[in-house]
């Protein structure tokens, strides 16, 4: 039995999460800082500035001043440094550069807009430091909208856009209208439907599920940087990175839309015990070595 056989086998074992507070939620998603070492040859440090906190994670060889803002998954709701520094760190080594987890502030406690507050913020000194060309945004799932969110305010507002940026599995319709496949399609293990409502009324708050920096598949996309997008061809989320690639086309966005098959939501997530998901990560440290500083291709493999 091959590593993902084995993987989604045991991800249909689980019991469901419905019955679980959201203070349980969190502490078992923090759960992989024990079941997921950093990859050899990473360090981790705090970060904390004008009142933002986060993980500062650096591969042994950077290239440059390269920076990458990581934003976690979770549901606006749970998920943090801990539940996604292995992820993180892995990204970090793919494209050869040091990568800022941010610990954004998390509904129901904070719901929207404080995730993208956090997130703008964090993103404008990162520009400060680095310069847009040696900074990219990465995000999955929730945080994979989130990426989205930013880069639309911070384009709003005046910011530079950063050379590029990655969405994995991204939410970006929190209006969890029709956004499954086809039900002969689905093979979801991870995300289901009376979740993700409820995450997406967690963080919503009074806000409409149409704002655009709720739901960024609505936002005027124009003028975003180069955008890769991963999805599993069978997940839940699916049609939402199908529709943000459309609507980032539209808008005149450079789009690299790559769907996996058989692959659970956010597979990136596992890639200690599953090999297509270093592939996967390998193909994120290839795009962003090609957008980053003019591209310097020292990308590194996972070990």
């Amino acid at each position: 039995m091959d590593d993902l056989t084995a993987l989604m086998s045991f991800l249909r074992k689980q019991p469901s999460t419905s019955i679980m507070t959201v203070a349980e939620r969190r502490a078992a998603y923090d759960r992989a800082e024990r079941a997921f070492a950093l990859p050899a040859g990473t360090t981790v440090r705090c970060w904390e500035r004008n009142g933002l906190i986060g993980e500062l994670i650096e591969p042994k060889h950077p290239v440059d001043d390269r920076m990458v803002l990581y934003l976690h998954g979770g549901g606006y709701v749970i998920g943090s440094p801990r539940s996604h520094r292995h992820l993180a760190a892995a990204i970090a080594i793919a494209a050869s550069a040091n990568v800022l987890l941010l610990d954004y502030r998390l509904a129901p406690e904070h719901p929207f807009p404080a995730a993208v507050d956090d997130a703008v913020a964090t993103y404008r000194l990162l520009l400060q430091d680095t310069g847009s060309q040696r900074l990219a945004v990465v995000g999955d799932s929730a945080g994979g909208g989130l990426t989205v969110a930013t880069l639309v305010a911070a384009l709003r507002a005046g910011d530079a856009m950063p050379a590029a940026a990655v969405c994995l599995s991204p939410w970006v319709d929190l209006t969890c209208d029709a956004t499954a496949p086809p039900p002969a399609t689905i093979d979801d293990p991870l995300v289901k439907t009376e979740d993700i409502l409820a995450y997406a009324s967690s963080y919503l708050g009074a806000a409409p599920a149409t704002h655009p920096l709720a739901s960024p598949r609505f936002a005027d996309l124009c003028g975003l940087p180069p955008l890769l997008i991963h999805a599993s061809a069978s997940e839940m989320l699916a049609p939402d990175s199908i529709r943000l690639a459309e609507a980032a086309r539209a808008a005149g966005v450079d789009v690299t839309l790559e769907m996996f098959e058989g692959v659970p939501h956010v597979w990136h997530w596992f890639w200690p015990r599953l090999e297509t998901a270093k592939v996967a990560i390998a193909k994120v440290g290839t795009f962003l070595d090609d957008h980053l500083d003019g591209g310097n291709r020292q990308q590194r493999k996972l070990k």
